[in-house]
């Protein structure tokens, strides 16, 4: 006996909804989302626990005021770029790398002060550079 085959019917996947969701949760998150930028950063300069130091007799300090301007050993230079820090240290340090240089800059000191300090001292290839910090008041 034969029987008859029932036809099947194929089945589909309508992904029009599907595509739809997404579409709108793209929209969402697109229109939900804020890329706001922060223009002032509220920072705190380092502090250091209060340690007692022997400092040696001959040392060289570079002061940086808050204008951006440079001091070595309590005289100002003329110039404040790279070139005349160098020569200036070079003079004081009589070509010797290891004597202990300490820079000290103003809280409101430009960064890049600082960082063309530190970058006239390694160039020259001073070996004993350390950052004054304020104290703790803890």
């Amino acid at each position: 006996m034969k029987f008859k085959r029932e036809l099947r019917e194929e089945l589909e996947l309508n992904l029009t909804p599907l595509i739809d969701v997404v579409f709108l949760l793209l929209i969402f998150f697109m229109v939900s989302t804020t890329f706001q930028k922060e223009s002032e950063i509220s920072l705190q300069l380092p502090r250091a626990t209060d340690v007692d130091v022997a400092t040696p007799q001959e040392r060289i300090e570079i002061i940086i005021n808050a204008a951006g301007r440079y001091f070595i050993n309590d005289q100002e230079l003329v110039k404040a770029d790279i070139a005349s820090l160098q020569n200036a240290l070079y003079k004081i340090s009589g070509g010797q790398r290891d004597v202990p240089l300490t820079i000290r800059a103003d809280a409101q000191a430009p960064h890049q002060a600082v960082v063309t300090a530190m970058d006239a001292a390694g160039q020259l290839g001073m070996l004993k550079m350390s950052i004054a910090t304020s104290r703790s008041t803890n």
